[in-house]
């Protein structure tokens, strides 16, 4: 019932949107099908959104393909699940595969509050140390800094290393930054990484739900004897966060947010904070 309430509402919300791409022209660009993972042989598509589980599918999905030496996949390197090469994705297919396996695979992506998921994104690419927050410090922490704020030192300009949360979204906001589709993946709205107007996914899956809802995918494709979804040793706690990051943000800043992300909220049934 859970899975007819939310394919139901998005099927409502898709149809009042004017911006759906069709599957002709998104099978034609094909870029945009590049978060689809495909599993031919127990004929699985999965579209994967980045701080929503999505390590923890990838691990999943490589134990069941036989691309690590090891029934548990916890023990996988987080960062050899995300190696370009892992996996092969729906957009590496021909025009008449793509629709052969969008019509006959199970189809499943799994969403999140969308400024949880954005508060996630900020504390793990510029507020943690590691190689990936280097990487994030670097390409998008110092011009960042150099934007929005004034006054800035020379270690701050040089680093990038102290971006705000308020600055990070006055980035996200401004008209300046590139069009939304080039936001990188960790920021980008979930509709547009998985498409959910044009493709018809069998299962949606909930962050808030995630245990239920994976063992739910696993059951459908007949899975659940072969593997079980890992259960994380922490499960996070940025829901109760949300408020913390954005209480230093204007009524304004937090409306320009939301429009950025209304798509999200309102097919995956999510509230909008502070002004409904």
């Amino acid at each position: 019932m859970e899975q007819s309430e939310r394919k139901k509402l998005a099927k409502e919300v898709c149809k009042l949107s004017q911006k759906n791409p069709n599957l002709d022209s998104v099978i034609k660009d094909r870029v945009l099908l590049d978060h689809i993972i495909v599993d031919d042989e127990h004929r699985l598509l999965y579209c994967y959104v980045p701080k929503v589980a999505c390590t923890n599918w990838k691990r999943l999905l490589m134990v069941l393909m036989g691309k690590a030496n090891t029934t548990n996949p916890l023990s996988i390197v987080a960062d050899d699940s995300h190696r370009l090469n892992v996996f092969r994705r729906l957009d590496n297919y021909t025009g008449e595969e793509i629709r052969y396996r969008l019509d006959h695979f199970m189809k499943f992506m799994f969403i999140r509050h969308p400024f949880e998921r954005l508060v996630s994104a900020f504390r793990n690419k510029f507020g943690q140390n590691s190689s990936s927050s280097d990487y994030f410090r670097s390409r998008y922490g110092r011009q960042i800094i150099k934007q929005y704020r004034a006054n800035a030192s020379e270690e701050s300009l040089a680093r990038g290393h102290d971006v705000t949360f308020r600055e990070f979204v006055q980035y996200i906001i401004d008209p300046r930054t590139v069009a939304r589709t080039n936001f990188n993946e960790h920021w980008r709205p979930m509709v547009d990484l998985c498409l959910p107007c044009t493709i018809q996914y069998n299962v949606i899956g909930k962050y808030e739900s995630l245990m239920d809802d994976a063992w739910l995918v696993l059951e459908k494709a007949n899975l659940n004897k072969k593997v079980s979804f890992p259960r994380s040793e922490r499960p996070s706690n940025t829901n109760s966060l949300i408020e913390d990051y954005t209480k230093h943000l204007s009524r304004e800043e937090l409306l320009h947010l939301y429009h950025i992300y209304e798509m999200d909220f309102r097919l995956f049934d999510y509230h909008s904070p502070g002004f409904d």
